[in-house]
């Protein structure tokens, strides 16, 4: 889904090609390539919309994007297993590219937060050609704060299980949630730092708001890449926290693996 810089990226592995299955070598790339090149056409002129909106040149995300290592990544759910209501698919999370956009899977099951509520909503697209569009931490990071990257996870809940129970009854269709979710990046390279126009806005806002700066979060300059990296290294660092407070707590229990 990326084009080639013609430059030597700072960030090979971030930009890897593509693992093609040898099982489906022939049908893997043609098929893939044109659902995944549809919706990268969709969520880059919600890209163009999105700069226009904000008074900039249409294509000042586009661009800084040209040679983003985008990314088709549909994620299934064995809902066999984990169908119970409730059961979490997806944790709790924002997404660190810059825009995600979404199909319409088949079983309900994501929720959002409202930022201007704080409320959890469950997601709702209607049948037909409608796509889901999220903001993520790099238009978070550009625009100073100005746009916020939204909070999501995925959950079984009461709709799920009434698809689930549906697709039982006739049979026709495997219990598997499929998220066909695109991940847009700007590039590797490029120098990731808020617009200064949209920072003077997002401080005007958060002023309306009330909110005290210097709780505020801090976009400091550096390339998309180090950003993506610096994404990846907390989310292991919490896991090993996690992994290990998991351990300590079986320790105590004295040594009984009773996972709650």
């Amino acid at each position: 889904m990326s084009s080639t810089p013609p430059y030597e990226t700072q960030f090979p592995s971030l930009n890897m090609p593509n693992v093609i299955p040898s099982a489906f070598e022939g049908v893997w790339k043609p098929t893939l390539d044109k659902w995944g090149q549809a919706m990268k056409n969709a969520v880059e002129g919600v890209a163009e919309m999105t700069a226009l909106g904000l008074g900039l040149d249409q294509r000042t995300f586009t661009d800084a994007g040209l040679y983003g290592p985008h990314l088709l990544a549909p994620t299934a759910s064995d809902l066999n297993s984990y169908g119970k209501k409730d059961t979490i698919l997806a944790g709790f999370h924002s997404d660190l590219n810059f825009l995600t956009i979404h199909g319409r899977s088949r079983y309900p099951g994501l929720h959002i937060w409202a930022r201007n509520s704080g409320k959890r909503i469950a997601v709702k697209v209607p049948p037909g050609r409608y796509l889901l569009v999220q903001a993520g931490k790099q238009l978070e990071h550009i625009t100073g704060g100005l746009i916020k990257a939204g909070f999501h996870e995925v959950v079984v809940n009461e709709a799920t299980t009434q698809v689930i129970e549906k697709t039982k009854s006739q049979g026709t269709r495997p219990l598997i949630r499929i998220s066909s979710t695109f991940f847009w990046h700007l590039s590797s390279d490029y120098d990731l730092e808020p617009i200064q126009s949209l920072q003077t806005r997002a401080v005007e806002v958060r002023q309306q708001a009330g909110e005290d700066e210097s709780e505020v979060q801090t976009y400091e300059k550096m390339k998309v890449g180090t950003q993506v990296q610096n994404a990846h290294g907390a989310f292991f660092n919490a896991e090993a926290e996690r992994e290990g407070l998991e351990k300590l707590r079986i320790v105590n229990n004295g040594g009984k693996e009773e996972r709650q």
